[in-house]
């Protein structure tokens, strides 16, 4: 057991235990208390019923008949009083017990066998005295109530409080205990722990935290094997240009006459080799959450007015084509250079998978009512296998549709992504299926929406 259990247990036994004593000290006072007012009182129900019976004899026949009544001898006697003091059968009462008669009467004190009745203009007190004992001219002899605190029923009570305590601080510490051992597994590198399967049918805070543990071992888990996959990826992409420049190098000694065309190798390996490097540390300061300052108001339609001219003149180069759809107003908050840097590289990849005499489709919408603005990106490339379209936004990543001849290092996307999510945005890709393609779908909040004039979406069956 470890020590929360005890100091779970402690806590809730000795609450237990005030709750046991204290409640049952106080009854047990009161009705001692009570016990003591009415010593020399017979409050049984049989005495009960004979004053009830004298009560209406008395209202009903008078003093006559109700001496008729109590001269036959019975267990339980019936003793009457009137204005005086005076018992009307002449049968000696003790002081003491008229003073309780009286007291329970004047304080209001409801005893079943003690009544004030009221006839032919006198007041007449009705009471039974202990039947165990003679009344004479002495004093009453009184039995007393037990005197001794119930130590029986309460110490049963703090029994079975001991183990219901024992079974709630064990309910509550175990699966503390198990999280104890998860947090232990998960700092030896061991993240296959399942705290929902140990948590069994739990259905409380700590079932949820246990859950939430699972999720954050299986982020943390994803997070690492994607830091092994980066630097893996990153490794392999540096490679191949380091082995080309190795071979440029040593093609220049063994060929002088050949330096020119090597030096034009090596310069073109180390711009590939320093474009890739700045993509790694443009994704890691993303991932990092350094992004700069984020409250700039950037005109987006102007921002991605500057992307499409840029990718067209790109594009006419390789005989295609760029068409921007949608004129306007919208301010959003956040960089603009990462924004202008997520959109051309969407569309970037986009003219780059297109074929040659195709054109590249880029649409802007907004949505009012839930103010966020849509951007959507089609081609009529190979487009991605379904199953790799969830992928194609990691970092590296290269569709297995990808043609072969086509530059780039997979990083485009994945920082696209991210630059998007850091604003609030999302990012998704789909088939298209009329007329094959990929198409990209941007959403990203809108800060004001000033004016929008845009031409109607064609559906092309990918909605």
């Amino acid at each position: 057991m470890g020590r929360l259990f005890w100091k779970f247990f402690f806590f809730i036994w000795l609450a237990q235990l005030t709750t046991i004593w204290g409640v049952g000290g106080a009854i047990w006072m009161i009705r001692h208390n009570e016990s003591q007012k009415l010593i020399g009182l017979d409050v049984s129900r049989p005495a009960s019923f004979l004053v009830d019976a004298a009560a209406a004899t008395l209202q009903h026949g008078g003093v006559p008949a109700l001496q008729d009544l109590l001269r036959v001898p019975t267990r339980h006697q019936v003793y009457v009083l009137d204005d005086v003091d005076h018992e009307i059968l002449d049968r000696p009462v003790p002081a003491d017990v008229q003073e309780k008669v009286r007291e329970a009467l004047q304080g209001g004190t409801v005893v079943p066998t003690i009544r004030k009745v009221d006839s032919a203009g006198h007041i007449y007190r009705l009471f039974v005295p202990d039947t165990e004992h003679e009344v004479s001219d002495r004093l009453l002899p009184r039995r007393s109530p037990p005197s001794l605190f119930p130590l029986v029923p309460v110490g049963a009570a703090t029994l079975a409080s001991l183990i219901f305590a024992a079974l709630l601080a064990g309910y509550l510490s175990k699966p503390i205990r198990h999280l104890r051992s998860a947090f232990k597994a998960v700092a030896e590198g061991n993240f296959e722990v399942n705290l929902h399967a140990i948590m069994g049918k739990r259905r409380d805070d700590l079932a949820d935290l246990g859950r939430d543990f699972d999720h954050l071992a299986l982020k943390l888990r994803n997070s690492i094997e994607g830091q092994r996959r980066l630097m893996h990826d990153i490794s392999h992409e540096l490679r191949s240009p380091l082995a080309r420049l190795q071979a440029a190098i040593g093609l220049m000694r063994q060929q002088p006459e050949k330096v020119e065309s090597s030096l034009v190798r090596i310069e073109r390996e180390s711009v590939r080799m320093d474009k890739l490097v700045g993509e790694i540390l443009t994704l890691s300061r993303l991932e990092a959450g350094v992004t700069g300052t984020m409250d700039q108001s950037v005109n987006f339609f102007e921002l991605l007015e500057d992307v499409a001219n840029d990718a067209q003149f790109e594009a006419r180069a390789q005989d295609k084509d760029v068409r921007l759809s949608g004129i306007g107003n919208a301010t959003v908050r956040g960089n603009e250079e990462l924004l202008h840097q997520a959109l051309e590289n969407v569309v970037r990849n986009a003219v780059k998978h297109a074929p040659a005499g195709t054109r590249v489709e880029i649409e802007i919408w907004v949505d009012p009512r839930l103010q966020r603005l849509g951007v959507t990106i089609l081609d009529q490339g190979p487009g991605v296998p379904d199953t790799e379209l969830p992928l194609i936004f990691e970092p590296f990543y290269r569709s297995s549709a990808q043609e072969k001849n086509v530059e780039g290092h997979g990083l485009g996307l994945a920082i696209s992504r991210r630059i998007l999510e850091a604003h609030g945005g999302s990012i998704r890709a789909r088939n298209r299926s009329a007329g094959g393609g990929l198409r990209v779908e941007i959403m990203i909040p809108v800060a004001t929406v000033l004016h929008l004039e845009s031409h109607l979406r064609e559906d092309d069956g990918a909605s």
